[in-house]
């Protein structure tokens, strides 16, 4: 099991940008693949971005050209910088951690308002 911190939400508005972070506890961070998601009001749970243990990385059409995934492992670190903000990435950004094809290791999330 590894522990993971997510900070770095806040509001901002359209067209701006924000870095999410996503620290986790433990010394075997580089053994997980790391993943983003976010959960707007009403909707449900959306992946956003994933990056593998050696660090290639995809992201979700809606966010590609927009949004990069990256990690440093000798940070424990996953980040997420987001650019060119719109109201609808709007959300509540989860951290996730997966040792093999499952992501069941959550953190607890860092709210994002985009305003118009």
């Amino acid at each position: 099991q590894v522990q993971l911190v997510e900070s770095g939400g806040g509001v901002v508005q359209a067209g701006g940008s924000l870095r999410l972070s996503c620290t986790a506890s433990g010394r075997t961070f580089s053994s997980y693949a790391m993943a983003w998601f976010r959960q707007a009001p009403g909707k449900e749970r959306e992946f956003v971005a994933a990056i593998s243990r050696s660090g290639g990385s995809t992201h979700a059409n809606s966010v590609k050209g927009r949004f990069t995934i990256s990690r440093d492992n000798a940070k424990n670190t996953v980040y997420l910088q987001m650019n060119s903000l719109k109201p609808e990435d709007t959300a509540v950004y989860y951290c996730a951690a997966a040792l093999t094809s499952t992501y069941n290791n959550w953190g607890q999330g860092t709210q994002v308002t985009v305003s118009s």
